[in-house]
């Protein structure tokens, strides 16, 4: 990113922090958002491993975690641009869960993952750094890992990142719906693509 998009990003974070402090992301709680929640964790229990570890990019207050009971898993890692969403999702003390703050463009895993979630993110990653992440992301997926992106709307920009992606075979895509005409999210779940010599 240049000097220009880096101020701007940094005004995002700003912007954000200030929003989680006033309360405006608490309609993610809602049961509306719900029916986009359950659909991730649908995408989860039928193509990932059983008891993943699961990396949540864009988690918010932790939310996802919160919708996941009964769904076991090794591990949870939550990653979000806003100190204040990341210090709320600490608040809650869920079990084998770790909640870190930091920008997706920057984040380097110290571990790979079974499920990596793009949880209402990717759009947000600068378009010069998209395929970056992506990649970084897809070398700390394992073997048998999947990669899920919800999107709010037609995610203009974003899904061709996935869909045209020689590294990844698309498993299944959907639209999740509400009674307001403009409030639905298109989601997706996408395998890596092995390597000759992985298989």
């Amino acid at each position: 990113m240049n000097i220009l998009d880096t101020f701007h990003n940094w005004r995002r974070k700003r912007r954000w922090n200030k929003q989680y402090r006033r309360g405006k992301w608490v309609g993610l709680k809602s049961e509306k958002e719900a029916i986009r929640y359950y659909q991730i964790i649908d995408y989860i229990k039928k193509y990932s491993t059983r008891n993943p570890s699961i990396l949540d990019i864009g988690c918010g207050e932790g939310v996802l975690n919160e919708r996941m009971k009964g769904l076991e898993f090794e591990r949870f890692m939550g990653l979000d641009f806003s100190e204040v969403s990341i210090g709320l999702a600490k608040n809650k003390n869920l079990p084998k869960t770790e909640f870190i703050a930091e920008d997706a463009i920057k984040f380097r895993p110290k571990h790979t993952f079974d499920v990596i979630v793009f949880n209402e993110a990717f759009y947000y990653i600068h378009e010069t750094e998209k395929d970056n992440v992506l990649n970084r992301m897809l070398a700390h997926l394992n073997k048998d890992g999947i990669i899920i992106s919800s999107i709010y709307r037609e995610g203009t920009g974003c899904w061709e990142y996935f869909k045209e992606n020689p590294k990844l075979t698309e498993l299944e895509f959907t639209t999740v719906r509400t009674d307001e005409e403009l409030r639905y999210w298109k989601i997706g779940a996408y395998k890596k693509k092995l390597e000759k010599n992985e298989f």
